[in-house]
């Protein structure tokens, strides 16, 4: 696709080659201007020709630069190669999920949430007065038992739920997880129930939940297979890394080194 002055042959498979080993950000400002992308190296390649010719590829900081570079570019070459040839067999992928089920439990819940505040508002304002934290958590008290006596979930969260987002949708807080980022009493709650259980009252710092378990199942093997399979590649990948750091066996000869001012070591050291 271009001839440099020396009648060397550039081809599309060379530039394409040299665009997917460059830093993303490059690549793409590349794509963008080919044109100017393609005079750029050619100019690269001159002047990298020139500096080969001055020998400067021998000259320090150069010749120090392109050892650590080639040294790391080698080494993560070598990670991931094994983090991507790590073979996961099925059966243990199998015995994972088998022995962690826990974690794939996944709860739909509806909520109804009690708000307090230790904060009233001042006397002749329209604002109404705020629960208290025991008015608060009486009343979910209260609530739970007329739930337990058959009251309608629903028709509860629309009359008494101060959380405007669940309450808008009949109470639904959504579908949860154990590996969820949660506060940890609401953890504790929503997975300690059963379908239809409703829970104690929860103390958040604002307010009370009530929570029901709408349906409670254990995510089928097909669904979470692939973040199994990664987990068991990186445990793996883990081993190998600490194989080969062991492996090393590492001395220090001069302890001088780590101090404040890196002491020179003795002679013949």
């Amino acid at each position: 696709m271009a001839t440099f002055g020396d009648g060397r042959n550039l081809t599309v498979g060379e530039l394409d080659s040299f665009l997917a080993a460059m830093p993303p950000n490059m690549a793409q400002a590349a794509r963008r201007d080919r044109r100017a992308f393609v005079q750029q190296f050619a100019l690269m390649h001159r002047l990298s020709e020139m500096a080969e010719r001055a020998k400067l590829d021998q000259q320090s900081p150069t010749r120090e630069a392109l050892a650590f570079n080639r040294m790391y570019l080698l080494m993560n070459a070598q990670l991931h190669e094994v983090l991507t040839t790590i073979n996961v067999p099925p059966a243990e992928v199998q015995s994972f999920y088998n022995a962690r089920k826990d974690r794939y439990t996944q709860v739909k819940v509806k909520a109804i949430y009690i708000r307090f505040s230790a904060d009233q508002p001042a006397a002749g304002t329209p604002e109404p007065k705020h629960l208290t934290e025991a008015d608060a958590q009486a009343k979910a008290l209260k609530l739970r038992a007329a739930i337990a006596g058959g009251a309608d979930f629903v028709k509860l969260v629309k009359e008494n739920s101060e959380d405007p987002v669940s309450a808008a949708k009949d109470g639904d807080f959504g579908t949860l997880r154990s590996t969820d980022n949660l506060p940890d009493a609401i953890r504790g709650a929503v997975f300690a129930l059963k379908q239809g259980e409703v829970s104690e009252p929860v103390k958040q710092p604002n307010g009370f939940y009530l929570f029901r378990a709408q349906e409670v199942a254990v995510q089928p093997l097909a669904e979470v297979q692939e973040e199994v399979v990664n987990e068991l590649k990186q445990a793996h990948f883990k081993t190998w890394m600490d194989d080969v750091t062991r492996d090393l066996n590492l001395k220090i000869q001069n302890e001088g080194y780590f101090s404040a001012g890196g002491g020179a070591p003795a002679a013949g050291k």
